[in-house]
């Protein structure tokens, strides 16, 4: 697997498909596995680029605290690791947040597409938040914490699914030194002057969203100068739970970024 490098951390990412190169950035504590859904109806038109954090999957896992700014160092070594002289991001969460932040600062960003993202920890319901982790070797712990990212109704209606995911969380989410390295960095982050930010946005919001307000992604939307709003039938995972409805908006909102 490939791997970049910030300082002396070590990072891991993978690559699906071949054209314009789709960078995805995570939410916190999850491993690669949340963006199974949905690389596969973007890597028929799309190269997707996913990485892991520093604390999860396959990536090194320094001690303490992390932040935004870490993690926007990584995904900028990750990216000049890849060679990809523009970019279209997509953030879930946290993720967001690292990618309006790299959007910012770095002109390889073409447009952003963003997931449940909160502007500062006043949008955060932080027990929702804490009850989206489990222990990796509790299955049963970790099925019952999924009921804060996704909406009850996928949960009951998509059983068997629910298990694969239980088991891919046992191996890819983050430890318990990502995770707290992870939340840190999500709940110190503040989105100040996005007026500076003028690339292009689409913002999804699950109308179910239990982690971050409902109301969120439309406020982000208005202050971002380019900001468009998607509201979702789903829970917090909007890239989980309508990965198909999400691709088919962006495809055709990237088609039209070009246009």
């Amino acid at each position: 697997m490939p791997t970049a490098h910030n300082g002396n951390v070590a990072l891991q990412y993978a690559l699906a498909g071949d054209g314009e190169t789709i960078v995805c950035c995570g939410a916190a504590g999850l491993g690669a596995w949340q963006w199974s859904y949905l690389t596969t109806p973007l890597a028929r038109e799309h190269e997707v680029l996913v990485w892991d954090y520093r604390g999860t999957g396959g990536s090194d896992a320094p001690g303490g605290d992390y932040t935004v700014d870490d993690l926007v160092g990584d995904l900028d070594a990750v990216c000049g690791e890849h060679g990809a002289r523009s970019i279209h991001l997509v953030g879930a969460g946290l993720g967001g947040q690292v990618a309006i932040e790299y959007a910012r600062r770095s002109g390889r960003v073409e447009t952003l597409a963003l997931f449940g993202t909160p502007i500062s920890e006043s949008d955060i319901d932080r027990d929702a938040l804490d009850r989206l982790r489990a222990p990796r070797d509790d299955s049963e712990a970790l099925r019952a914490s999924l009921r804060a990212g996704l909406s009850d109704g996928t949960i009951d209606a998509y059983p068997d699914e629910i298990d694969r995911i239980v088991g891919w969380r046992r191996e890819d989410d983050a430890g318990a030194t990502g995770w707290n390295g992870q939340i840190a960095a999500m709940l110190d982050a503040s989105l100040e002057d996005l007026y500076e930010v003028t690339t292009p946005a689409l913002v999804f919001q699950g109308v179910e969203d239990a982690i971050v307000a409902p109301d969120t992604g439309e406020r982000l939307a208005g202050e971002l100068p380019r900001g468009e709003y998607r509201a979702v039938e789903s829970g917090h995972l909007v890239h989980v739970e309508e990965p198909q409805a999400v691709a088919d908006e962006l495809l055709a909102w990237l088609d039209s970024q070009r246009e």
